[in-house]
Protein backbone atom coordinates (compact mmCIF):
# COMPACT_ATOMS: atom_id res chain seq x y z
CA UNK A 1 0.00 0.00 0.00
CA UNK A 2 1.65 3.19 -1.24
CA UNK A 3 1.99 6.31 0.86
CA UNK A 4 -0.98 8.80 0.56
CA UNK A 5 -1.36 12.51 0.87
CA UNK A 6 -3.79 12.24 4.24
CA UNK A 7 -0.50 10.25 5.88
CA UNK A 8 1.64 12.94 6.03
CA UNK A 9 -0.09 14.79 9.20
CA UNK A 10 0.12 12.07 11.15
CA UNK A 11 4.15 11.58 10.60
CA UNK A 12 4.10 15.06 11.46
CA UNK A 13 2.36 14.87 14.71
CA UNK A 14 4.55 11.71 15.66
CA UNK A 15 7.50 13.15 15.55
CA UNK A 16 6.44 16.20 17.36
CA UNK A 17 5.26 13.70 20.09
CA UNK A 18 8.43 12.58 19.96
CA UNK A 19 10.21 15.35 20.46
CA UNK A 20 8.15 16.31 23.36
CA UNK A 21 8.06 12.94 25.10
CA UNK A 22 12.46 12.93 25.02
CA UNK A 23 12.70 16.46 26.08
CA UNK A 24 14.62 17.39 23.18
CA UNK A 25 15.91 20.71 22.86
CA UNK A 26 16.87 21.25 19.26
CA UNK A 27 13.60 20.89 18.04
CA UNK A 28 13.57 23.43 15.04
CA UNK A 29 16.35 21.39 13.93
CA UNK A 30 14.62 18.11 14.09
CA UNK A 31 11.34 19.64 12.39
CA UNK A 32 13.10 21.43 10.00
CA UNK A 33 15.17 18.17 8.28
CA UNK A 34 11.91 16.24 8.96
CA UNK A 35 10.03 18.96 6.58
CA UNK A 36 12.72 18.76 4.16
CA UNK A 37 12.65 15.27 3.97
CA UNK A 38 9.12 14.93 3.64
CA UNK A 39 8.41 17.59 1.09
CA UNK A 40 10.75 14.90 -1.33
CA UNK A 41 8.76 11.95 0.03
CA UNK A 42 8.72 9.08 -2.90
CA UNK A 43 5.10 8.38 -3.00
CA UNK A 44 5.84 4.92 -4.12
CA UNK A 45 6.91 4.03 -0.57
CA UNK A 46 4.55 2.78 1.97
CA UNK A 47 4.10 5.48 4.93
CA UNK A 48 5.98 2.57 7.31
CA UNK A 49 8.93 3.03 5.27
CA UNK A 50 8.69 6.95 5.28
CA UNK A 51 7.77 7.09 8.79
CA UNK A 52 10.96 4.88 9.92
CA UNK A 53 12.93 7.90 8.44
CA UNK A 54 11.81 10.44 10.09
CA UNK A 55 12.55 8.56 13.46
CA UNK A 56 16.02 7.78 11.94
CA UNK A 57 16.72 11.61 11.18
CA UNK A 58 15.46 12.20 15.00
CA UNK A 59 18.17 9.97 16.73
CA UNK A 60 20.73 11.14 14.18
CA UNK A 61 19.92 14.44 15.55
CA UNK A 62 19.35 13.99 19.11
CA UNK A 63 21.57 11.10 20.07
CA UNK A 64 18.40 9.82 21.42
CA UNK A 65 18.09 5.91 20.18
CA UNK A 66 14.74 4.75 21.81
CA UNK A 67 12.66 8.00 23.40
CA UNK A 68 10.03 5.52 23.96
CA UNK A 69 11.91 2.82 25.96
CA UNK A 70 10.01 4.01 29.26
CA UNK A 71 6.88 3.85 28.12
CA UNK A 72 7.22 0.52 26.29
CA UNK A 73 8.08 -0.68 29.47
CA UNK A 74 5.44 0.97 31.42
CA UNK A 75 2.45 -0.95 29.04
CA UNK A 76 4.36 -4.18 28.86
CA UNK A 77 4.33 -4.36 32.54
CA UNK A 78 1.04 -2.99 32.56
CA UNK A 79 -0.22 -5.89 30.19
CA UNK A 80 1.66 -8.72 32.22
CA UNK A 81 -0.01 -7.18 35.34
CA UNK A 82 -3.17 -7.73 33.42
CA UNK A 83 -2.34 -11.40 32.46
CA UNK A 84 -4.31 -13.41 34.64
CA UNK A 85 -7.36 -11.45 33.68
CA UNK A 86 -6.81 -12.10 30.25
CA UNK A 87 -5.87 -15.53 30.63
CA UNK A 88 -9.30 -16.04 32.46
CA UNK A 89 -11.17 -14.42 29.16
CA UNK A 90 -9.29 -16.43 26.50
CA UNK A 91 -10.80 -19.76 26.44
CA UNK A 92 -10.65 -20.38 22.54
CA UNK A 93 -8.35 -19.93 19.80
CA UNK A 94 -10.73 -17.50 18.10
CA UNK A 95 -10.77 -16.08 21.72
CA UNK A 96 -6.91 -15.38 21.49
CA UNK A 97 -6.95 -13.97 18.34
CA UNK A 98 -9.43 -11.14 19.61
CA UNK A 99 -8.05 -10.67 22.42
CA UNK A 100 -4.62 -10.42 20.57
CA UNK A 101 -6.09 -7.78 17.67
CA UNK A 102 -8.03 -5.56 20.37
CA UNK A 103 -4.36 -5.03 21.77
CA UNK A 104 -3.32 -3.41 18.83
CA UNK A 105 -4.90 -0.19 20.43
CA UNK A 106 -1.85 0.70 21.89
CA UNK A 107 -0.48 2.46 18.98
CA UNK A 108 1.64 5.81 19.67
CA UNK A 109 1.77 6.33 15.55
CA UNK A 110 -1.88 6.82 15.73
CA UNK A 111 -3.51 10.07 15.90
CA UNK A 112 -5.55 9.45 19.44
CA UNK A 113 -5.96 11.17 22.52
CA UNK A 114 -5.74 8.79 25.63
CA UNK A 115 -5.05 5.71 25.56
CA UNK A 116 -5.38 4.65 29.22
CA UNK A 117 -8.72 5.25 28.75
CA UNK A 118 -9.35 3.38 25.27
CA UNK A 119 -7.67 0.06 26.67
CA UNK A 120 -9.97 0.49 29.63
CA UNK A 121 -12.99 0.61 27.87
CA UNK A 122 -12.20 -2.05 25.13
CA UNK A 123 -11.18 -4.36 27.46
CA UNK A 124 -14.14 -3.83 29.98
CA UNK A 125 -15.97 -4.91 26.75
CA UNK A 126 -14.11 -6.74 24.79
CA UNK A 127 -17.37 -9.46 24.34
CA UNK A 128 -18.76 -6.70 22.65
CA UNK A 129 -16.21 -6.62 19.55
CA UNK A 130 -17.05 -9.04 16.83
CA UNK A 131 -14.91 -9.44 13.57
CA UNK A 132 -15.28 -7.20 10.90
CA UNK A 133 -13.41 -9.98 8.74
CA UNK A 134 -13.34 -12.76 10.13
CA UNK A 135 -11.21 -15.64 8.47
CA UNK A 136 -10.12 -17.10 12.01
CA UNK A 137 -11.26 -20.81 10.98
CA UNK A 138 -9.11 -20.62 8.00
CA UNK A 139 -5.90 -19.89 10.07
CA UNK A 140 -6.85 -22.30 12.26
CA UNK A 141 -6.87 -24.78 9.43
CA UNK A 142 -3.30 -23.63 8.01
CA UNK A 143 -1.92 -23.56 11.40
CA UNK A 144 -2.71 -27.20 11.68
CA UNK A 145 -0.88 -28.25 8.73
CA UNK A 146 1.67 -25.63 8.97
CA UNK A 147 5.62 -26.66 9.74
CA UNK A 148 6.70 -23.38 9.99
CA UNK A 149 4.89 -19.75 11.28
CA UNK A 150 6.54 -16.39 11.04
CA UNK A 151 4.39 -13.92 13.55
CA UNK A 152 4.99 -10.19 12.43
CA UNK A 153 4.98 -8.50 16.40
CA UNK A 154 4.25 -4.55 16.42
CA UNK A 155 3.54 -2.63 19.38
CA UNK A 156 4.63 -3.00 23.27
CA UNK A 157 2.00 -4.09 25.75
CA UNK A 158 -0.33 -5.93 23.01
CA UNK A 159 3.00 -8.13 22.72
CA UNK A 160 1.61 -9.69 25.83
CA UNK A 161 -1.14 -11.12 24.09
CA UNK A 162 0.63 -11.83 20.75
CA UNK A 163 2.01 -14.20 23.48
CA UNK A 164 -1.14 -15.86 24.71
CA UNK A 165 -2.20 -15.69 21.11
CA UNK A 166 1.28 -17.95 20.44
CA UNK A 167 0.62 -20.45 23.34
CA UNK A 168 -2.73 -21.48 21.24
CA UNK A 169 -1.12 -22.07 18.34
CA UNK A 170 1.56 -24.13 19.92
CA UNK A 171 -1.33 -25.91 21.32
CA UNK A 172 -2.96 -26.73 18.04
CA UNK A 173 0.39 -27.41 16.27
CA UNK A 174 3.09 -28.73 19.28
CA UNK A 175 5.66 -29.48 16.26
CA UNK A 176 5.79 -26.19 14.32
CA UNK A 177 8.36 -24.27 14.16
CA UNK A 178 7.68 -20.18 15.16
CA UNK A 179 9.66 -17.29 14.97
CA UNK A 180 8.45 -14.25 16.50
CA UNK A 181 9.85 -10.68 14.42
CA UNK A 182 10.33 -7.58 16.25
CA UNK A 183 12.15 -4.55 14.41
CA UNK A 184 15.93 -4.11 13.88
CA UNK A 185 16.21 -1.10 15.79
CA UNK A 186 13.48 1.36 18.07
CA UNK A 187 10.96 2.89 15.97
CA UNK A 188 7.64 4.57 18.44
CA UNK A 189 6.58 1.75 20.42
CA UNK A 190 7.56 -0.70 18.18
CA UNK A 191 9.08 -3.90 19.65
CA UNK A 192 12.84 -4.30 19.84
CA UNK A 193 14.49 -7.66 20.94
CA UNK A 194 14.71 -6.41 24.61
CA UNK A 195 10.98 -5.76 24.44
CA UNK A 196 10.31 -9.41 23.38
CA UNK A 197 12.59 -10.49 25.78
CA UNK A 198 11.11 -8.72 28.99
CA UNK A 199 8.02 -10.28 28.61
CA UNK A 200 9.14 -13.68 27.98
CA UNK A 201 8.51 -14.08 24.73
CA UNK A 202 11.99 -16.56 24.42
CA UNK A 203 9.71 -18.84 26.30
CA UNK A 204 7.48 -19.92 23.46
CA UNK A 205 9.23 -19.19 20.14
CA UNK A 206 12.28 -17.93 18.86
CA UNK A 207 12.47 -13.95 18.73
CA UNK A 208 14.08 -12.92 14.95
CA UNK A 209 15.49 -8.89 14.47
CA UNK A 210 14.42 -8.07 10.71
CA UNK A 211 17.37 -5.74 10.41
CA UNK A 212 15.38 -2.46 9.97
CA UNK A 213 13.80 0.52 11.34
CA UNK A 214 10.51 0.97 9.28
CA UNK A 215 7.21 1.10 10.95
CA UNK A 216 6.23 -1.67 9.49
CA UNK A 217 7.92 -4.93 7.21
CA UNK A 218 9.56 -3.14 4.18
CA UNK A 219 10.86 -6.60 3.03
CA UNK A 220 13.71 -4.82 0.69
CA UNK A 221 15.03 -3.39 3.52
CA UNK A 222 15.06 -6.32 5.73
CA UNK A 223 17.92 -8.93 6.48
CA UNK A 224 18.56 -11.66 4.07
CA UNK A 225 18.56 -14.16 7.56
CA UNK A 226 14.93 -12.29 7.60
CA UNK A 227 13.61 -12.54 4.23
CA UNK A 228 14.87 -16.65 4.34
CA UNK A 229 12.46 -17.20 7.30
CA UNK A 230 9.61 -14.75 5.58
CA UNK A 231 9.97 -16.59 1.81
CA UNK A 232 10.21 -20.44 4.20
CA UNK A 233 6.90 -19.97 6.47
CA UNK A 234 3.84 -22.16 5.73
CA UNK A 235 1.92 -19.35 7.71
CA UNK A 236 3.10 -15.58 8.18
CA UNK A 237 0.90 -13.38 10.71
CA UNK A 238 1.44 -10.17 10.34
CA UNK A 239 0.42 -8.20 13.26
CA UNK A 240 -0.53 -4.45 13.38
CA UNK A 241 -1.65 -1.51 10.96
CA UNK A 242 2.10 -1.11 9.48
CA UNK A 243 2.54 -4.25 8.56
CA UNK A 244 -0.51 -4.31 6.85
CA UNK A 245 0.49 -1.07 5.20
CA UNK A 246 3.53 -2.35 3.87
CA UNK A 247 3.03 -6.07 3.17
CA UNK A 248 -0.56 -5.65 1.90
CA UNK A 249 0.58 -6.25 -1.98
CA UNK A 250 2.87 -8.97 -0.93
CA UNK A 251 2.63 -13.09 -0.88
CA UNK A 252 -0.85 -14.62 -0.11
CA UNK A 253 0.08 -16.84 2.90
CA UNK A 254 0.03 -13.80 5.31
CA UNK A 255 -2.54 -13.11 8.68
CA UNK A 256 -3.37 -9.84 8.77
CA UNK A 257 -4.38 -9.22 12.59
CA UNK A 258 -5.40 -5.33 13.46
CA UNK A 259 -7.64 -2.76 14.68
CA UNK A 260 -8.12 -0.44 12.05
CA UNK A 261 -7.64 2.79 13.09
CA UNK A 262 -7.47 5.39 10.41
CA UNK A 263 -9.84 6.46 7.15
CA UNK A 264 -6.95 6.18 4.98
CA UNK A 265 -6.73 2.28 6.22
CA UNK A 266 -10.43 1.99 6.28
CA UNK A 267 -11.09 2.76 2.50
CA UNK A 268 -8.00 0.82 1.30
CA UNK A 269 -9.06 -2.10 3.33
CA UNK A 270 -13.03 -1.79 2.74
CA UNK A 271 -14.14 -1.80 6.36
CA UNK A 272 -15.39 0.77 8.69
CA UNK A 273 -12.73 2.48 11.35
CA UNK A 274 -12.24 0.66 14.55
CA UNK A 275 -12.90 -2.79 12.84
CA UNK A 276 -11.65 -5.89 14.16
CA UNK A 277 -9.83 -8.01 11.87
CA UNK A 278 -8.55 -11.57 11.21
CA UNK A 279 -8.25 -10.97 7.24
CA UNK A 280 -6.37 -13.55 5.00
CA UNK A 281 -4.38 -12.44 2.07
CA UNK A 282 -5.93 -13.25 -1.30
Amino acid sequence: MKISKHCFPCLLNQIIKTAKLSKTENVDEIFRETFEFLAKADFNKTSPEIGGETYRIFSAKTGIFDPYKDSKDFYNRLFLEKLPFFESKITSFRDAVKYAVLGNIVDFSAIRVDIDSEIEKIFSSAENFDFTVDHCDELFSDIEKAKSILYLGDNCGEIVLDKLLIKKIREINPDCKIHFAVRGTPAANDNTLNDAKSVGMDEVCEIIENGDCSLGTVLPRTSENFRKIYNEADVIISKGQGNYESLSEEKENIYFLFMVKCPVIAEYAGVPERSVLCMKKI
